[in-house]
């Protein structure tokens, strides 16, 4: 219990991890820039902790023009190497170069499917996954649906989306609410 009275999910410790887990981890997100913010920030987790992305974050706003995927898309080699400098952000030329071409198949998605949103939200047909896990250790690192939103969107041109890290994906942007049944938020984020 925390020092509020509020039970919260065991992981959710710290200043940074309560504000994400009470604001925004499980709830569902259906704008194009946040749901291309998650992509970039699980992308760069990849092999390191959430924490590490979380203290990062405004540095990652900064260094990725507020997350807009229009913008990042057109950045040159010499934004590639601005970024890999920029001590604001995990300074890895694979994950940068991905957060790039991703921005790229992301517009591309956009165009197809009139929004990024529109193309996410119907694996799941619109409405999220509510779970009723009891311990963190019930608690998949991937599922099917994962995976197969991992392998369509890699055959769209996108990197570090494995399914490991898609199921992080949509536990954050709240395709999935993985809240534990004892969370004082596993009841509030689908309202």
């Amino acid at each position: 219990m925390s020092s509020e009275g509020l039970i919260r999910c065991p992981w959710a410790q710290g200043p940074e991890y309560e504000a994400y887990h009470d604001r925004e981890w499980g709830v569902p997100s259906h704008d194009d820039r946040h749901l291309f913010e998650m992509l970039v920030l699980e992308g760069a987790q990849a092999g390191l902790s959430w924490i590490t992305i979380l203290k990062r974050r405004e540095g990652y706003r900064r260094a990725f023009a507020g997350f807009d995927p229009a913008v990042v898309a057109r950045f040159t080699e010499a934004d590639q190497a601005r970024l890999l400098a920029d001590p604001g952000i995990i300074r890895n030329r694979l994950k940068v170069a991905s957060a790039i071409s991703n921005a790229r198949a992301f517009l591309a998605v956009q165009k197809e499917f009139g929004s990024f949103s529109a193309y996410l939200w119907a694996f799941v047909d619109n409405l999220p996954i509510v779970n009723h896990f009891e311990k963190l250790s019930d608690i998949p690192a991937q599922t099917p649906l994962s995976t197969a939103l991992s392998r369509d969107l890699k055959k769209r041109g996108f990197s570090f989306v494995g399914p490991t890290a898609i199921y992080a994906y949509m536990q954050s942007v709240g395709m999935v609410n993985d809240h534990l049944t004892s969370c004082f938020r596993h009841a509030e984020p689908a309202r």
